[in-house]
């Protein structure tokens, strides 16, 4: 069968939402029974977000074959439930390593290496998926906006492609602004118009324009922008800011995207099954209770650095119609006097992950208030690391506990390299990246949670917990309830019920995995024990 592509660029601003606009397509789509890929290119010139600052450009997502991508690589994995791979992220930086190592290899025979065609011929061979038994759409965005430097390599490769495969079988989105002026109260489609003619220029003519107002078109509207932009009025579709970005597809689908597009690749157009979409929806726009979780962080001045966390808390909440408050506390700014009065109106504590020493001694108050105080934890990858330094110092009394990563000296190394990294110099490179295996115990949190012997999530990270101590850890009640199928790894300790109502912590990112209309059982757990720890003391349940 034929393979369609759907190519989606942005004009006038940046931040329009090109990414969810994509990926509530591909829900849309995939409702309707269709296979979906998705695909970023990103006109930047790193070779990946892997070693991005967080605070800069937002959380580095991972996928199963250890990818680190860009973060709206799991925008599409919760839209469309699909994972992506390491071909589904490709930047600037990428393509012209390509282009190089094949010139220094002598591919181009001695020619001269030029952007056309040798990096748009590039750029052409990652658009191409093979063919299956069938129909498969291939929704592609470019990042940036019309006029970029940057992306006008992407943009001719986009052209060049469409007279390739035909325009019945490559469309073109543009997401677009229609500014609202408030003095005058009037919605202007002139930065649409001048979008559009850009593009013109350099030979492409957008087939669907996503309008992004804050007020609604009116249909007259909706017929200039067609007149001026040489496109039909069904094709310019509304797109208003939701109270969720789980809305937006459903927002879409009043709109008839999906029938747009299904139109001009010549393709049959089913009713969608969006039932528990809609459920999913419904409970995130109308909770019945709510909340608060405190995310004790390093990198909390920008909160797409926690994406995915995020998204994964608010998934927690949904089968139980839960508003989940996420309190964003700078781990830098807890001291020994504050620590209580900032996280004590927390009804669960999360510590998350991230490189580097700074913040650190406030995410060890956190996780110590919250063993202490019998307040619902989860600690992600570096969370889980901290949590053994907390309990080896404030347990066993070894007060110099530490991870290497942080005092490479320690007398006592809870945390450290794997047996034969540890005369690694270069540390580049050393990541534990990627979907690894792992077997929970019987009778552990753990197991009721995923209510499976073995799991798989994802990981990134350098350091584990050092097996030397495992034993002496173990016995003085720090149960480590997943471990990797060699028994090498420790992957998830906890706390017994005994002793705490729910204390877990994981050296993976299961985040990642979460899809709002089917969360992640360590989220859901999470968000379940905060409320009953809120009933149990007294707290109104309702919504406050």
């Amino acid at each position: 069968m034929a393979v369609k592509y759907v190519f989606v660029t942005g004009g006038v601003v940046s931040g329009l939402g090109k990414g969810i606009t994509a990926a509530s397509l591909g829900r849309l789509l995939k409702a309707r029974g269709y296979r979906v890929t998705m695909q970023k290119f990103d006109p930047y010139i790193n070779m990946d977000p892997g070693t991005m600052n967080p605070i800069q450009h937002g959380e580095v997502f991972v996928t199963d074959d250890g990818t680190e991508t860009d973060l709206d690589l799991g925008h599409y994995e919760r839209f469309i439930d699909e994972s992506m791979d390491r071909g589904s992220n490709v930047t600037t930086g990428k393509v012209y390593w390509t282009v190089l190592n094949k010139e220094r290899h002598g591919d181009y025979g001695g020619g001269t290496v030029q952007v056309i065609p040798h990096i748009t011929d590039e750029i052409k061979r990652r658009f191409y998926r093979s063919a299956g038994p069938e129909t498969t759409i291939a929704i592609i965005e470019v990042g940036g906006t019309i006029g970029d430097i940057e992306s006008q390599p992407f943009l001719e490769a986009i052209r060049q492609f469409r007279a390739e495969v035909g325009r019945e079988n490559a469309i073109l989105l543009l997401v677009t602004l229609i500014p609202y002026l408030r003095c005058s109260q009037e919605l202007k489609t002139k930065p649409t118009q001048m979008a559009v003619k850009s593009m013109q220029g350099m030979g492409l003519q957008p087939d669907i324009l996503i309008c992004r107002s804050e007020q609604p078109l009116p249909r007259s509207m909706k017929e200039k922008i067609a007149l001026f932009c040489n496109v039909t009025p069904g094709h310019v579709i509304e797109n208003l800011d939701m109270d969720s970005l789980y809305e937006v597809p459903l927002a879409m689908e009043r709109e008839n995207l999906a029938p747009a597009v299904c139109h001009l690749l010549n393709l049959e157009c089913p009713a969608p099954d969006l039932d528990d979409w809609k459920t999913m929806v419904d409970a995130l726009k109308h909770p019945k209770q709510r909340v608060t979780v405190a995310l004790v962080g390093k990198y909390t001045q920008l909160h797409d650095a926690y994406l995915s966390v995020a998204e994964a808390l608010r998934h927690g909440g949904a089968p139980t119609y839960s508003d989940v408050h996420i309190d964003w506390v700078d781990s830098e700014t807890l001291t020994d006097e504050n620590t209580a009065q900032r996280l004590g109106s927390a009804d669960a504590i999360l510590v998350p992950g991230g490189f580097g020493d700074r913040g650190i001694d406030g995410m060890l108050r956190a996780i110590r208030y919250a063993r202490e105080n019998r307040v619902p934890f989860l600690g992600l990858c570096l969370g889980m690391q901290l949590s053994i330094v907390e309990y080896a110092r404030d347990v066993l009394g070894l007060s110099d506990a530490h991870s290497i990563e942080f005092a490479p000296d320690t007398a006592h190394p809870v945390v450290a390299l794997l047996p034969g990294q540890e005369q690694i110099r270069d540390l580049g490179g050393t990541l534990r990246l990627g979907a690894f295996p792992c077997c929970l115990s019987e009778n552990s949190l753990a197991r009721s949670l995923y209510g499976t012997p073995q799991i798989e999530e994802r990981h990134r990270h350098r350091y584990e917990v050092n097996n030397d101590y495992r034993q002496v850890l173990s016995e003085s009640g720090l149960i480590f309830s997943g471990i990797s199928p060699d028994g090498r790894i420790a992957e998830m300790c906890e706390l017994p019920s005994d002793i705490h109502p729910f204390f877990i912590a994981t050296q993976a990112h299961p985040e990642f995995k979460s899809r709002p209309n089917r969360p992640h059982p360590l989220f859901r757990g999470l968000v379940e024990a905060a409320q009953e720890s809120r009933a149990g003391d007294g707290s109104p349940c309702g919504l406050r």
